[in-house]
């Protein structure tokens, strides 16, 4: 079955490149498609009405097989230096902090997908999406009355985000974050460009795109503590669902932009 022209639909060839609201299909300028004038969306011209079930993905999938490739390497390489002491030597050490990490961020996604679940039924999340074109991914993208949540979880036991600021008076403000005392700054511009390339993906009518990045098992005082630093808002997972939550409403349409981000994303 395929949907009729209506009154303001226009079937014509596209100018720009777009999404079909309907099957999440992306189209290339100069493509046929149909542009709905009332909503400023497009179409397939000839999409049946019924979607395909959305691929939500596994929390923390990716980082977990890179750990586990590294790792995999590792005893490979010391077995095969030394076939007899080679497995006294895996016993006795431990796998280098570079490969611990990966694990460690595998750990910190999947808690953060077990927190996620006590959002309202009228939210959609996707988990571990690629950003096609690099190495990158995103953790976790929430789509909800309350807009387009891009949420980056980062597992660090036991430090202390903190927000600095320079300047303000004479020279001008500078926001950076800190964590532990370390600059914590690659990790806000990483935010900051995933939340650009999701409101890319969903063109002039986009909802809101929120970044957060949320912090894991870190060493958050008993009052206060959240902050937000260049746009991004950083603090723990209880919060971000409340914050969420309780955020002003939009005219979201959310199972067609979770479609849609979860075509333009897809699972890592």
């Amino acid at each position: 079955m395929t949907l009729e022209l209506g009154p303001d639909d226009k079937r014509m060839r596209l100018r720009y490149t777009g999404t079909c609201r309907l099957c999440a299909r992306q189209f290339s300028a100069g493509e046929e498609a149909v542009y709905e004038r009332g909503s400023k969306t497009v179409r397939c011209v000839d999409c049946g009405v019924e979607v395909a079930p959305v691929d939500r993905g596994e929390a923390g999938a990716s980082a977990r097989r890179e750990y586990e490739r590294r790792r995999d390497n590792r005893e490979q390489r010391i077995r095969t230096d030394h076939p007899k002491l080679g497995g006294l030597i895996l016993a006795l050490t431990d796998d280098p902090q570079s490969t611990k990490a990966w694990e460690r961020g595998a750990v910190g996604e999947e808690l953060m997908a077990g927190r996620l679940t006590d959002l309202p039924d009228t939210f959609r999340v996707l988990h571990d999406r690629r950003i096609r074109g690099t190495r990158a991914n995103i953790d976790h993208i929430a789509i909800g009355p309350t807009g387009v949540w891009v949420i980056d979880a980062k597992r660090y036991v036991g430090k202390r985000p903190a927000l600095r600021v320079e300047g303000g008076i004479i020279r001008p403000r500078v926001e950076s974050l800190r964590i532990g005392g370390r600059d914590g700054t690659k990790l806000v511009q990483g935010v900051q460009s995933q939340v650009e390339r999701v409101t890319a993906a969903l063109g002039e009518a986009a909802p809101p795109v929120t970044g957060v990045l949320c912090f894991l098992e870190a060493d958050w005082p008993l009052i206060g503590g959240s902050f937000s630093v260049d746009g991004i808002h950083v603090l723990w997972p209880r919060l971000l669902v409340q914050r969420m939550t309780d955020a002003p409403r939009h005219p979201v349409d959310v199972d067609l932009t979770h479609t849609q981000l979860a075509h333009v994303f897809p699972s890592a």
